[in-house]
């Protein structure tokens, strides 16, 4: 009994002591435990050099579950609180690691579904708008917000990597028919349903995700949650059936007009008001006020050079660095400070990083800096001879 006591789920104990966490190096300083960043390492797959054909394109949908199981209090401070966190995380870095993609937001309750956003491409609105209607109350629904997704998605090109995320509260669903059904058509349509469970498994979801070729799993804690959804931000392998095709798309200029007038984005919005400046599609002059969008007009994809730039990082991952055990005091080259832990070594440049900057340089920077200190004086070698 002593042992299951001590061994109990983080939302049965009443307080964390988290300032044991903190520990003293040996100059003096305090500095947090670095496993997070350990297991992020150790989750990351090998190799890099692997050339994988991406769905580079994303059209996807985030279902959040706002029944009466997401006011439980298993989640600190509630399941509700936790998700719009977590789910907000989400966008913003879905976006930032996909910058041509588009994502909308649809959630269930009272046995029924309601469409958030529509596929677009602010992450601002998306955020803004599922906090407007967080508020919890009956049954979900999951075959009446797959359906609502199903209808969207199923009109989109066949060259555009589609995908559903649903976030499951409750244990039950209540839909209108027979929810394999739906299912059937989402194969039919190659749509990829993942689900992350907040309460335990069901039979049902996971039956729905080996159908799709998704993704299911239950969360533990808080950190669990954030891993399992996060997972998802990296574009999925593209389907051996997906055809290769070019893609015609326009780089709209941001400039102002004389007569103000709404955007076509706007146009369904309570909110849509008069305007000048906006991004304007060079093949029928409709205009936008955020990019990337597909033109209603002319269907023409709407994208700026820098968002195609920012998905170059996934054709050519970063390689995972190799991991050394030094036996004194070495330097970052990334933050400049002394370091006495793990060191990780880039196989290009040989050289040394901390944990916390690798972790960075991996997720986030997805450039080695040594490797681009070199590049300059390279250059100019070869330049001068």
């Amino acid at each position: 009994m002593m042992d299951e006591d001590e061994t109990s789920y983080r939302w049965e104990t009443e307080y964390e002591r988290s300032w044991e966490n903190i520990q003293e190096d040996d100059s003096g300083t305090l500095k947090a435990i670095v496993a997070d960043e350990g297991e992020k390492m150790r989750r990351r797959p090998p190799g890099g050099k692997k050339r994988i054909r991406l769905g580079m394109m994303r059209h996807l949908f985030l279902i959040v579950d706002l029944s009466n199981a997401m006011d439980q209090k298993d989640l600190r401070p509630s399941r509700l609180s936790c998700t719009l966190k977590v789910a907000e995380n989400f966008i913003l870095e879905f976006f930032d690691q996909n910058p041509i993609s588009q994502l909308g937001v649809i959630v269930t309750r009272s046995s029924k579904a309601e469409k958030v956003t529509d596929l677009g491409g602010n992450p601002y609105h998306h955020v803004n708008k599922l906090k407007e209607v967080a508020s919890c109350r009956g049954e979900p629904s999951l075959q009446n917000a797959m359906e609502m997704a199903l209808q969207s998605l199923k009109h989109v090109p066949s060259h555009v990597c589609r995908e559903i995320i649903i976030v499951m509260a409750s244990l039950t669903t209540c839909d209108p028919g027979d929810i394999l059904d739906t299912c059937e058509s989402l194969v039919a349509h190659r749509i990829q349903c993942n689900i992350v469970g907040l309460a335990a498994e069901v039979h049902l979801c996971k039956r729905i995700c080996e159908r799709t070729k998704g993704q299911y799993g239950v969360i533990l804690d808080e950190r669990h949650f954030k891993e399992l959804l996060m997972q998802h931000v990296t574009p999925p392998p593209a389907l051996e059936s997906a055809e290769a095709s070019l893609i015609r798309m326009g780089f709209p200029h941001h400039h102002s007009t004389a007569p103000a007038s709404y955007s076509m984005c706007q146009l369904d919005s309570s909110d849509a008001a008069l305007g000048t400046v906006g991004y304007f599609c060079p093949q029928c002059k409709a205009k936008y006020l955020d990019l990337p969008v597909e033109c209603k007009l002319c269907r023409l994809m709407l994208v700026s050079a820098p968002h195609l730039a920012r998905s170059y990082h996934h054709f050519f991952p970063l390689p995972v660095f190799n991991e050394q055990h030094p036996t004194e005091t070495w330097l970052c080259l990334a933050c400049q400070s002394h370091v006495s832990s793990t060191a990780y070594e880039c196989s290009e440049c040989h050289q040394l990083f901390c944990p916390q900057c690798e972790t960075f340089i991996h997720e986030t920077l997805h450039m080695c800096p040594g490797c681009c200190s070199s590049l300059p004086s390279q250059t100019n070698d070869t330049v001068k001879s």
